[in-house]
């Protein structure tokens, strides 16, 4: 059965973007960058939902001779969205106007890529608690962006037992947490609702 795996950048703080910052909070470095460049993700389906399709596609569309966007590109990508409009402009993309649980349980039952996702806080949030999701990575910059942070990533999730099975530091400063997660009905070792 194909694996998907939730893969975030988030600050310190827990926030997916900051107002003002970079991207990255300008902390990529050479050994993340060629890490980014080299992962074996390249064969996994890309999941993402239609906000993150329209701001990728648009920064693809902006800069057609860089070599990330071109390689996002060539890889197969599903975008779950009930507002968007087929025929969409992004290469080997497709729409699934469907719920996205149920097309992702589908895709896990009878496909045969394992999946990733990119950005999209809400489906990566609907797939976690419906017990999708085999892998749950992170890579955690070193800034604290509290009062310009935006987009926090945990907000709405279910409580979530994380049990590590990867780690490593770019560039002396950037950590990469890989985990397996379990959706818990509660606190454990507390009473169970």
């Amino acid at each position: 059965m194909p694996e998907v795996m939730i893969d975030f950048i988030a600050s310190l703080d827990g926030y997916a973007a900051a107002d003002g910052w970079p991207g990255w909070w300008g902390l990529e470095g050479p050994e993340y960058l060629e890490w980014l460049d080299q992962q074996p993700e390249r064969g996994h389906t890309v999941l993402m939902g239609a906000n993150t399709y329209r701001l990728m596609s648009a920064m693809a569309a902006a800069d057609p001779d860089d070599a990330a966007f071109a390689e996002m590109g060539r890889m197969s990508k599903v975008v779950f969205s009930s507002t968007l409009r087929p025929p969409l402009s992004w290469a080997n993309t497709r729409l699934v106007g469907q719920d996205a649980v149920g097309a992702v349980r589908e895709m896990k039952q009878h496909g045969t890529s394992p999946m990733r996702t990119l950005g999209s806080l809400a489906l990566c949030r609907s797939l976690l608690a419906a017990g999708l999701v085999d892998r749950f990575r992170l890579v955690i910059f070193p800034v604290v962006t509290g009062s310009t942070g935006r987009e926090r990533i945990y907000d709405g999730y279910p409580d979530v037992a994380l049990e590590m099975v990867a780690s490593r530091t770019f560039d002396g400063r950037l950590q990469l947490l890989e985990y397996v997660p379990t959706v818990l009905t509660g606190p454990p070792g507390g009473a169970q609702p």
